[in-house]
């Protein structure tokens, strides 16, 4: 693997879980006063660190940062280059205070990155071998590649 801690496919499975479990514990954390959509991510680096990220929403709405992006920012910041996937979960916030939730221990749905994220994901890694861990649970998890949700990027070698 060119980038990151490669993630060997007998410890995967524990990989993904442990990504997915420090997400899900995060998601409360989201600063969401308008949109009330919480959204967290964790960030496995190529050493092993998890770093966490959580959407902070701005009023003036194009200030508002993306999990996945304030989990890349942390960790570059923290002198971090190399990634091999991220784990990333959101919900509305009346379903993250529902008994309901706490019961069943899983969201409602699946949460892609967006655009702006996909690309700063491809700043960083490489698209080829780079995970995107989208869950609704430690057990209900969609694996991509950031070359499926990203197909025809542009990166650092077109400039």
């Amino acid at each position: 693997m060119k980038y990151g801690y490669e993630i060997q496919d007998n410890r995967a499975k524990e990989i993904y879980e442990g990504l997915i479990e420090r997400a899900i514990r995060k998601l409360p954390e989201s600063y969401v006063p308008y949109s009330h959509f919480h959204v967290a991510a964790a960030l496995l680096g190529s050493d092993g660190s998890i770093t966490e990220g959580i959407n902070i929403e701005n009023a003036s709405y194009p200030a508002t940062n993306c999990a996945e992006r304030t989990a890349f920012f942390t960790a570059v910041c923290g002198g971090k280059r190399g990634f091999s996937a991220i784990a990333v979960v959101g919900c509305k916030e009346d379903w993250l205070s529902q008994e309901a939730y706490r019961k069943a221990g899983r969201l409602p749905d699946y949460c892609p990155p967006c655009g702006v994220c996909r690309q700063v994901m491809r700043e960083f890694t490489d698209p080829e071998t780079f995970q995107i861990i989208l869950a609704k649970s430690k057990e209900d998890y969609k694996v991509f590649t950031l070359k499926e949700l990203l197909p025809e990027s542009f990166g650092p070698e077109n400039l």
